[in-house]
């Protein structure tokens, strides 16, 4: 029988208090729930697997793959609590949740100086922190078998052990809007998302940057392009890479990489045309490459006295991912620059409103990590900490009032996300019907190929 909830978030949980609560649940449900250590990060953080159900069906969720993403923590222990509660989603449905709590644990403790709130722009970018993209454990750069990062090999023996029907990463937009991603198509879900944005008052993305060339499959849901190998610009600005979104579907798994926003902008939910669409590119790409220079400025300055400060190699090499992309980007979003190879294709206002959002994101990121260099330092013989900060505060301020910037509490992204993957759960039992333990192709009439044959 169902028995009492764990008191509810207001904020992002810790790495510590996820730990805590998926204990305290496997404590009051000792037969339906199963807490497990799974691996260990870099730094020796255990990473907790927390089970429900005792079903043939497998379903992965993987909370934290993103180290500044923390809302996916909280969504796990709802989607404990509902898998709990109502044995449609467990017995019903002969599944099992496994719900991994932080694929980066290390990366989440580095963020607890806004994590607890009060939640603000200047303050999330001025405590921000994602490691370089070497370091984002979802990512296969060298392929499965060369993963060198413990996190990356654990996903990857439980994507294995498991053989998941559904997985789902659970993400968060800094700014923005909610979408979701997917490996294989799950009809109907882009009505979900569409009620479920519609209920909670959350904005829907119409034109994420990264899903700029991909198929929609409906609004505010992509089709995430079968891998391929690049070079590192188009591996961080392009999700289509070798990930661990993929790794599973030879087994005939679909991932759902679902996206829930901290604070909203109703514009990128405009699927209007806009009035002058050259104009605002020109000015876009145009501030991109400004806010860029001035940044690399920044970095050629502080570099000589920043670079024996505490853990400045892991603060650098994010630093250098963003500069490195910015150019390419501005380029390509630029009608000035011809690019006959890949053009843009039609952009509404939502696509235009969140072009001009990524740009601003990269350079306040960058600008959040050299602040905090400089910090770390101690020192600041160049004089740049004044100057960051006031570039931060511009920018937040554009966040806000440009671009009509606004908090969403954490409950209404748990509640939207846990949403969102439930649909998605409940789309991918009934197209699978023919699911086994042993990960049998069962996808409707599609069997699961190898990656590189798709």
């Amino acid at each position: 029988m169902w028995r009492c909830a764990l008191p509810p978030l207001l904020r992002y949980p810790t790495v510590d208090e996820l730990g805590a609560r998926a204990a305290s649940l496997v404590a009051r449900h000792p037969a339906d729930a199963r807490l497990r250590r799974v691996g260990t990060s870099r730094a020796g953080s255990p990473l907790w697997l927390l089970s429900v159900g005792h079903g043939s069906r497998q379903a992965l969720v993987v909370a934290g793959p993103h180290a500044n993403e923390p809302v996916g923590g909280g969504t796990v222990l709802r989607l404990a609590e509902r898998a709990l509660a109502d044995a449609r989603l467990t017995a019903g449905a002969d599944a099992t949740w496994n719900l991994l709590l932080c694929l980066d644990p290390d990366g989440l403790r580095r963020n607890e100086g806004w994590l607890r709130g009060p939640y603000s722009l200047d303050r999330y970018f001025r405590k921000f922190f994602r490691p370089g993209f070497g370091e984002q454990p979802e990512w296969l750069p060298d392929g499965a078998q060369a993963a060198a990062l413990p996190e990356t090999r654990t996903l990857l023996a439980l994507q294995d052990e498991l053989r998941p029907f559904l997985q789902c990463s659970l993400h968060g937009v800094d700014v923005g809007g909610g979408f979701v991603e997917l490996t294989r198509d799950l009809p109907g879900l882009a009505r979900h998302v569409a009620h479920t944005a519609a209920e909670l008052h959350i904005p829907r993305e119409f034109g994420p940057y990264d899903t700029l060339y991909w198929p929609c499959l409906g609004p505010a849901v992509y089709r995430i392009p079968p891998p391929r190998r690049g070079d590192l610009a188009a591996a961080i600005t392009e999700a289509a890479v070798e990930s661990t979104w993929y790794h599973p579907h030879p087994y005939g798994t679909v991932t759902a990489v679902v996206e829930a926003p901290m604070w909203g902008v109703a514009a990128v939910e405009d699927a209007g045309l806009p009035a002058d669409a050259p104009a605002v590119l020109r000015t876009v790409s145009h501030t991109l490459r400004r806010d860029a220079r001035l940044l690399e400025d920044v970095l050629a300055r502080i570099r000589p006295y920043v670079s024996d400060a505490p853990d400045a190699a892991r603060l650098l090499a994010p630093v250098e991912d963003y500069l490195l992309v910015c150019p390419g980007l501005a380029d390509a979003w630029d009608p000035d620059v011809t690019d006959t190879a890949r053009p843009l294709p039609p952009l509404s206002a939502g696509h235009l409103a969140a072009l001009r959002i990524a740009g601003r994101r990269l350079a306040l990121r960058t600008a959040g990590l050299l602040h905090q260099l400089v910090i770390r330092a101690g020192t600041d013989p160049a004089g740049a900490l004044p100057e960051l900060d006031r570039l931060i505060d511009l920018w937040c301020a554009d966040y806000r009032d440009g671009c009509g910037a606004r908090w969403i509490p954490v409950p209404r992204q748990i509640e939207y996300q846990s949403r969102v993957v439930l649909a998605a759960f409940d789309l991918a039992v009934r197209h699978a019907p023919a699911r086994s333990r042993s990960g049998e192709p069962g996808w409707g009439s599609e069997a699961a190929v190898p990656m590189h044959r798709e």
